[in-house]
Formats: C-alpha cells, sequence, structure tokens
C-alpha cells in the first residue's frame, strides 16, 4: 500500500512537471530564437532590430501566429528567414514532437517519462503507440509540407527565379503550421487574391494542419476499408473525427457565404472583382481566419459585419491536436449542443447518436472561460495604451490568442507595452489552453467520500 502510494504521489508531480515542461519549452525556443534575431547578420541592412521586435518574431513564429512588428520579406535576412522558418516549424509541431523526433533519429531509447510527456503533449487518452504516433506525425507533416513547396514552385519559381524554391519551401511550412508568415511581399499574398492555385494550395494546406493529427489517421484507417464498408465511410469514424470534419467544413462555408454577402458589392475588397474571384477571395478568408493569418485582402478594408464574423470564426480556430489555435471545432460544437440540449430540456447532450460524457463538457467550458478570459484582459491593457479603435483592438486580441495573425493595420503601430501586451497575448494563447487541456485530462486518484450537499440556484 506504500509503494502504491508513493507511486501515486510521483505520478501527480511528474503530471504538474510535464505541463511545466511545455511551458518553458516554448519560453526557451522564443528566447533562444529572439537572441538569434537581434544579432545583426539576421537582417538584410546588418543592423541588429530592436530587441523588443525580435522577441515579438519570434514569439510570433514559435506560437504560429503571424502577427508581425517588422515586414518579414524585407527586413529579415536568409539567415534570419532560416531562423523564422524553424521556429514555425517547432511551433507546429510542438517542442516535445521536435525532441522526440531528434531522440527517434539518432536511436536514443524513449523511456516512460518521454512517453508522458508526449501524451501530455497531444493530449491523448493512451500510451499505446505513442512513438509510432511521432513517426507518422513527423512524416506526414513533411510530405504535406513537400508536396505543398512544390505546388507553390509551378508560381513563384517563374516569377522569382531560383529564389522562388526558398518562398515555396517558406510559405508551405507556414501555411501548413497555420502560421501566416510568408517572404512574398509586405502585404501578404494580397498580390494573389485571384489565382487559384495559391489560393487552393494554401487552403489545402491550411485545412490540413488545422484538422489535427488523430483525424487524419481516423480517415486513413476508414479508407483502407472503403469497399468493404459498403462506401459508409462516415459512419467508420470516430466521433472526434465526425465533429472536427462536419464542424470544419460547415465553418468554411457558412464563413464564405456570409462574407461574400457582406462583401460583394465592397470596392475596397472584392467588389470590382469578377463572381468566380469573388468565390475565391470569400473562400479564402474564410479559411484563414481560422488561425492561418495569411490575407488576400487588407482586413482594415473590410465591413464592420465582415469583421465581427472573422472575430468568431477566429475565436473558434482549428481542432485539436492540430497546428491551429482558437477554442477549436470540437469546444464549439459541445458548447453549442450542450446549449441547445439545456434549451430543450435534455439530460444528455449527443451527438451523432453518442451521449457526451460530463468531464467534455466542463472541458469546453474551462477552455471557452480561459480563452475569453485572455481575450477581454489582453484587450482593457491594450485600449489603456493605444488610442486605436475598439473593433481593432479586439481583432488584434482575439487573432493573438487564438494565433491566427491577422490585423487591421495595427500590429505595425504598437508602443513598446503594446508589444509586450500582444507578446503576452500569443504565448498565453498557444500554451495557455494547452496547459490547461493536460491539467485537466490528469485523472483523480483520490474519490472524496464526503461531499458537500447540493442546492439549487436560479439561473438565467
Amino acid at each position: 500500500m506504500i509503494k502504491r502510494d508513493d507511486f501515486m504521489a510521483k505520478r501527480k508531480f511528474f503530471s504538474i512537471s510535464a505541463t511545466h515542461i511545455i511551458l518553458f519549452s516554448f519560453l526557451l525556443v522564443i528566447l533562444l530564437g529572439s537572441s538569434l534575431l537581434s544579432l545583426p547578420f539576421s537582417t538584410k541592412s546588418g543592423e541588429p532590430v530592436a530587441y523588443i521586435d525580435a522577441l515579438f518574431t519570434a514569439t510570433t513564429a514559435t506560437c504560429v501566429t503571424g502577427l508581425v512588428t517588422l515586414p518579414t520579406v524585407s527586413t529579415w535576412s536568409f539567415f534570419g528567414q532560416a531562423v523564422i522558418l524553424i521556429l514555425i516549424q517547432i511551433g507546429g509541431l510542438g517542442t516535445i514532437t521536435v525532441i522526440t523526433g531528434f531522440m527517434i533519429a539518432m536511436q536514443k531509447r524513449i523511456g516512460m517519462n518521454e512517453r508522458q510527456l508526449i501524451q501530455a503533449a497531444f493530449n491523448l487518452d493512451t500510451m499505446n503507440g505513442l512513438v509510432r504516433f511521432v513517426k507518422k506525425v513527423i512524416f506526414g507533416t513533411f510530405l504535406i509540407e513537400g508536396i505543398g513547396a512544390l505546388l507553390y514552385m509551378t508560381v513563384f519559381i517563374p516569377e522569382f527565379g531560383l529564389q522562388g524554391i526558398w518562398i515555396s519551401v517558406f510559405n508551405s511550412v507556414s501555411a501548413f503550421c497555420n502560421a501566416g508568415i510568408d517572404i512574398v511581399a509586405e502585404n501578404s499574398l494580397c498580390n494573389y487574391a485571384t489565382n487559384p492555385l495559391i489560393n487552393t494550395v494554401t487552403s489545402i494546406l491550411i485545412i490540413l494542419g488545422g484538422l489535427g493529427f488523430i483525424v487524419w489517421w481516423d480517415v486513413l484507417r476508414v479508407c483502407k476499408d472503403f469497399k468493404r464498408q459498403n462506401f459508409r465511410c462516415f459512419e467508420r469514424l470516430t466521433l472526434h473525427s465526425k465533429i472536427v470534419l462536419t464542424s470544419t467544413t460547415f465553418l468554411i462555408f457558412a464563413g464564405a457565404f456570409f462574407l461574400l454577402l457582406f462583401e460583394y458589392h465592397n470596392p475596397l475588397t472584392m467588389g470590382n472583382a469578377s463572381f468566380f474571384d469573388k468565390l475565391q477571395i470569400a473562400l479564402f478568408q474564410s479559411v484563414t481566419t481560422r488561425t492561418a493569418g495569411f490575407a488576400t485582402v487588407p482586413q482594415e478594408n473590410l465591413t464592420d459585419s465582415s469583421a465581427l464574423l472573422c472575430l468568431i470564426l477566429m475565436l473558434i480556430g482549428g481542432s485539436p491536436v492540430g497546428t491551429a489555435g482558437g477554442i477549436k471545432t470540437v469546444t464549439f460544437t459541445v458548447l453549442t449542443a450542450t446549449a441547445l440540449a439545456t434549451i430543450r430540456n435534455k439530460r444528455d447532450v449527443s451527438l451523432f447518436r453518442r451521449n457526451l460524457a460530463k468531464e467534455a463538457i466542463y472541458k469546453t467550458v474551462a477552455v471557452f472561460i480561459t480563452f475569453s478570459f485572455i481575450v477581454l484582459i489582453s484587450s482593457f491593457l491594450l485600449s489603456a495604451v493605444t488610442d486605436a479603435e475598439m473593433l481593432d483592438i479586439f481583432y488584434e486580441t482575439v487573432s493573438a490568442t487564438a494565433t491566427v495573425g491577422l490585423t487591421r493595420n495595427l500590429t505595425f503601430s504598437l508602443n513598446i507595452w503594446g508589444k509586450l501586451i500582444i507578446i503576452t497575448t500569443m504565448y498565453f494563447g498557444r500554451v495557455g489552453p494547452m496547459s490547461l487541456a493536460i491539467a485537466l485530462n490528469v485523472k483523480q486518484e483520490t474519490v472524496n467520500i464526503i461531499k458537500n450537499p447540493t442546492e439549487n440556484i436560479t439561473v438565467g
């Protein structure tokens, strides 16, 4: 009994340590990246940038956000851009995944402590096959990024020559990791707003990165037995995959529909474009708003209705165990289902003929409140140090919290206090909900026999 108690105490201690390790590993990568970016040869001019801007850039890259205080294409040298790209890749995969990948490459043994870290980093319910899972994640990531880079080259090499190879690789990694940082132009991808290939490749990379790794494997699992299942593949998917795929599809097309409606006659965005080009612009905006950060239209030119819609899409973000941010599609779907069940006076919350566990509902509420708290505090502080419009401030803070990277032209004008606020917001937006999810995933080992009495209250 004493040995079991000691073992449980160690497990509880390690669970706390796993959260701290992930938090500090991100912070360590940011500090290391900012030190490299503050060196003179990291810039094209040969003059070192202010450390606050190097810190901001390292944070936005590691947190795969995309907000920048200095134009990436004209500020950073090849070395500086390479540092940013490495930070994006580490941020997209996660520090624990990258470290594990190096250990696997060097044929080092993955011990129990490392396996528990992997489980915590991906918020998985099982420890079975964790090393194989990491291998598949790394291989799948590089494969998709490589294909994306090759497709980009068909456009960028004819336009930029051999430099187009580097641009293609950089953009592919940035798009898949949902970072939104590019080295094409200072106005992001606005010059390619009506280019079908750039729109399609970028959107697919964003979506694949945002779906989450566990959805990939679930879809591939089902597709292997496509014929044997009598084409009823969707029913064979796990509940998680069903929620992710349906909510992602709904948000993309619903967002595109309303953006097309709100911006149809706006000459500053798509008013003068053909109908096909308007569809391209609306679809891309709907996709990129959910944590990618690339822009094909200036965000400050959007109507207020579109900006409010984008705020909602940014807050929702992508899906769990992927490269995207936000409260996640699963959280949004579960909250919506819970509200509908409550309105209908139902005891259980159901999705796809499956009742949801109470613990899952509690977690979604906790994640949503955490996100809302970060956004509100950040907005309050930013409004105190800048005289920008409130809509622009909310756009900035929601974008930073959800690691999106879109701005209504506010980031470049931030003072030092504003930069510090957004740096902190990006960091907590990336690791805060992740740490909360890990903490909530730790199972309680003790059960309280004595419970507090229950009493009803009036709500609403």
